[in-house]
């Protein structure tokens, strides 16, 4: 019996898998220039790690974690987002006792079981950005630079940058009693069930759900950035100066919130309009209060998320690294020195194929084109017997015959290496 892949899941060959292979390398290389290092972590997690961060009412962990116990009744989730696993790594290595300000960034698969759609899957694909240790402004600005530099030199265009400010523990409840007192008159029977119940539990979801109804009331509600203390009014002017200092546009967007309370001050999304009602392609904020929520010391911590499917929709296919030669032997004493060859060009960078089989000159040769190598070297009887090689070049079909010993110097002088 033939057995499919999981609903959601997804196989991923060329061009894909060399799309997702392009955006890793590239991100690799722009946030190590910010001094970000690479964290690897789990992607099972003991479940109450998610309650405690992502938060036990919310639809995430109420409805789409993959969750499952073992045999002693130990409850365990694959991940459904990233931040949480970081969290729990920095503080079970006690990673703030080593440095003051931890810059890490961290790749793979998500899982959440939801309606797969455009862009969206259960086994799904994130790059995510923290930095733990610093509360600065300064911080927050780097950190929305360092993420739009990204995405403009992946090639991601006509994006739109939001931005708000969520307050603190110092103004933000002022904000909340004034959002509570505004639900209360309304109609409740213009909100949906959900927000009839996050009215009283946490309203600050009430700005999150889709509910057409309920995004209309909320375009009427008190603003957070009404009532911002002094000491959050100048840390978010503060990274907004440093935006257009930089001539990174933005949008002030003031429904844009966290429902959590460990998060404050800056949040932010990166949304296309290209990609259909699913538009965030990236979002991130500051959640200061995170950290000391799971175990560890009062740290400030912000950082992003990018999901790497999405992004893919935005960008082109990219093309596999080519090859360089396509190494032929023609007869069963060609093999063992070809195989030689074939592996000193690649211990020099070139990439290459050699056929492992032996069958006709044309039927061969036809292998040879396929593969798409820039060169085919050609080694049979006849050139062994003279230490030559067959050399054609598989652009403009021209062929020429070269000595053993100089194939490698050959390959230096006409090609460049791409390995190593």
């Amino acid at each position: 019996m033939k057995i499919n892949k999981i609903k959601g899941f997804a196989d991923l060959f060329v061009p894909e898998s060399s799309t997702f292979t392009f955006m890793e390398n590239k991100a690799r290389s722009i946030f190590s220039s910010y001094g970000f290092t690479e964290l690897r972590t789990p992607i099972l997690e003991y479940t109450e790690l998610f309650k405690r961060s992502i938060g036990e009412e919310t639809d995430v962990v109420h409805k789409e974690m993959y969750t499952f116990s073992d045999e002693k009744g130990r409850s365990y989730s694959l991940r459904p987002e990233a931040t949480a696993g970081v969290m729990r790594a920095f503080i079970e290595n006690s990673i703030f006792n080593k440095e003051s300000v931890s810059k890490l960034f961290t790749t793979g698969p998500m899982f959440r079981h939801e309606r797969p759609q455009k862009g969206r899957f259960r086994q799904f694909h994130q790059i995510n950005c923290e930095c733990l240790g610093a509360d600065s402004p300064f911080c927050d600005a780097e950190l929305i630079c360092m993420l739009m530099f990204f995405l403009n030199n992946i090639g991601i265009k006509n994006t739109q940058l939001q931005i708000n400010s969520l307050g603190c523990p110092k103004c933000r409840p002022v904000f909340i009693d004034n959002l509570k007192q505004y639900l209360k008159q309304v109609s409740q029977e213009d909100l949906c069930s959900d927000c009839q119940r996050r009215m009283e539990t946490n309203p600050l979801r009430v700005f999150d759900c889709k509910q057409e109804k309920c995004k209309e009331i909320v375009k009427s509600a008190p603003q957070i950035s009404a009532f911002l203390c002094q000491d959050c009014k100048e840390h978010f002017d503060v990274v907004l100066e440093l935006l257009q200092q930089q001539n990174v546009p933005y949008i002030l967007n003031p429904l844009l919130v966290r429902g959590l309370d460990y998060y404050c001050r800056t949040t932010f999304e990166v949304v296309s309009g290209e990609i259909g009602a699913q538009s965030a392609i990236a979002g991130g904020g500051r959640y200061d209060g995170l950290v000391a929520m799971l175990g560890g010391p009062e740290i400030p911590g912000i950082g992003f998320a990018c999901g790497l499917e999405r992004l893919a929709l935005l960008l082109p296919e990219q093309t596999q690294q080519g090859l360089d030669f396509y190494l032929l032997a023609l007869c069963p004493e060609a093999q063992k020195p070809g195989f030689s060859l074939a592996e000193e060009l690649r211990g020099l960078g070139y990439h290459g194929l050699m056929n492992y089989t032996l069958a006709g000159f044309k039927s061969s040769m036809r292998q040879a084109n396929k593969s798409g190598a820039k060169y085919c070297l050609i080694l049979g009887s006849d050139e062994l017997a003279r230490a030559e090689i067959g050399l054609k070049n598989m652009q403009d079909g021209t062929q020429e015959q070269v000595k053993l010993a100089d194939v490698v110097p050959f390959f230096q002088q006409h090609i460049a290496a791409t390995g190593n």
